[in-house]
């Protein structure tokens, strides 16, 4: 990990995910970008001496930003970049053209299930991005090291994709990965195929010999509640997930898991891209 880009909108969840973001990027020695995108619609709908005066104070907002980051980061690269357009857009596309990058955003979730208090620009960014997005909570403060991260494994070929960033960041932070097999099916062949991809995460965390417990559990409904319960038991202070897809409107979206995990989550949810899905349809 070489680049975190944080979506700066000056709301305090953008601002929390900045604090954890720096966390990251001291243990990592990662460049920080502090990226603020201005809509096109807010910028017309000004005059050009309110547009100046927002301009300014936009600048002013995000370089006192900037300079906090250096303090607490002193031995980080600090940088920051004002874009305009569509946030989504923009952030996406500075993101994808960074080295070994991750993008750090907050979220306004809370214990309902309401995706307009996600933010929609959260979702897209999610949705459309190529590298994983740390999501982070409003409500979840920073105060502690990360030493515990959850990856459940299913039955999908896919699910192994998330052990590259369980081990980058259980080596930064010298963290235990808790390998989860969710059983969601009762069916011999569902339970062996799991059994055989945890044989593999196994294998992945004692190759890069990082510290790891395997356990698993049987899920009969509402799979997004019962993984926070046991992130909950398990003190976990990281949980990765691959992001699921629909199709919808002849277009991908966020799958329902996704959206309301990263709604519900009360730790930090890394959502990792399916680089078969950016392969096949994108």
């Amino acid at each position: 990990m070489k680049n975190i880009v944080v979506g700066i909108d000056f709301s305090p969840s953008s601002e929390n995910a900045l604090k954890h973001a720096i966390a990251v990027a001291i243990k990592a020695k990662a460049t920080l970008h502090l990226v603020h995108v201005k809509t096109q619609k807010t910028s017309s709908a000004l005059g050009d001496k309110d547009q100046m005066e927002m301009n300014k104070n936009i600048a002013k907002r995000l370089n006192e930003l900037t300079s906090d980051a250096k303090r607490e980061a002193p031995m980080c690269d600090v940088q920051s970049v004002i874009l305009e357009g569509k946030p989504n857009t923009e952030l996406c596309k500075f993101a994808h053209n960074l080295e070994k990058a991750m993008i750090t955003l907050g979220t306004h979730g809370n214990s309902g299930y309401d995706e307009k208090t996600v933010g929609s620009n959260t979702l897209k960014i999610i949705s459309e991005t190529k590298i994983p997005v740390l999501a982070v909570r409003e409500s979840i403060h920073i105060g502690r090291d990360l030493t515990q991260i959850l990856v459940p494994i299913d039955e999908s070929f896919e699910t192994l994709q998330k052990m590259k960033h369980a081990v980058t960041f259980a080596k930064i932070f010298n963290a235990k990965i808790i390998l989860l097999g969710t059983n969601t099916s009762t069916h011999p062949e569902s339970k062996h195929v799991i059994n055989v991809q945890l044989g593999h995460a196994r294998a992945m965390c004692e190759k890069a010999n990082v510290r790891y417990e395997t356990q698993s559990v049987s899920i009969k409904e509402n799979i997004c509640q019962s993984l926070v319960e046991y992130a909950k038991t398990a003190d976990v202070n990281l949980m990765i997930i691959m992001r699921e897809e629909e199709e919808e409107f002849f277009d991908f979206w966020l799958g329902t898991s996704t959206r309301r995990l990263v709604l519900i989550s009360p730790m930090p949810l890394l959502v990792v891209p399916n680089i078969n899905h950016f392969s096949i349809n994108k």
